[in-house]
């Protein structure tokens, strides 16, 4: 598969990520493959598949419905493209900025197939503590 170009990761993320906003994670699964394989921090082995990829999204969307993702930068890759990207999670009264990246590989129908997210959780992980007041 060829490598996007710049604006067409653009315009693939405009779609892709304000799906990771709202709580619905079917939809933010419609953009998977039905063979994805997807790791970010919290699951460092990754899920394979869509119904594992599915239940790991109903999880982490519904705790975090209120954080928004916003592509900074797409870096075209054989297949897919490099996403460097800002998320505004809401920590307790906080908004935090991390700024992270995931690699984005898609299959012939332009369904993700492979997604590696990567980001230091460190600030995240001490604001959610601080938030429950341990």
């Amino acid at each position: 598969m060829r490598s996007l170009t710049q604006e067409e990761a653009k315009a693939f993320s405009e779609h892709w990520l304000p799906a990771w906003t709202g709580n619905n994670p079917e939809l933010l699964a419609s953009f998977y493959s039905d063979d994805a394989f997807y790791l970010d921090p919290a699951i460092p082995d990754g899920v394979e598949g869509k119904a594992a990829l599915l239940a790991y999204f109903r999880k982490l969307l519904a705790h975090n419905p209120d954080w928004v993702w916003t592509q900074l930068e797409g870096i075209p890759l054989q297949g897919g493209f490099l996403n460097k990207w800002l998320a505004r999670i809401p920590v307790g009264e906080k908004e935090l900025e991390i700024v992270g990246v995931c690699f984005v590989q898609l299959d012939r129908e332009g369904k993700i197939k492979r997604n590696e997210v990567y980001f230091d959780r460190a600030q995240l992980l001490a604001e959610i503590e601080r938030a429950r007041g341990n």
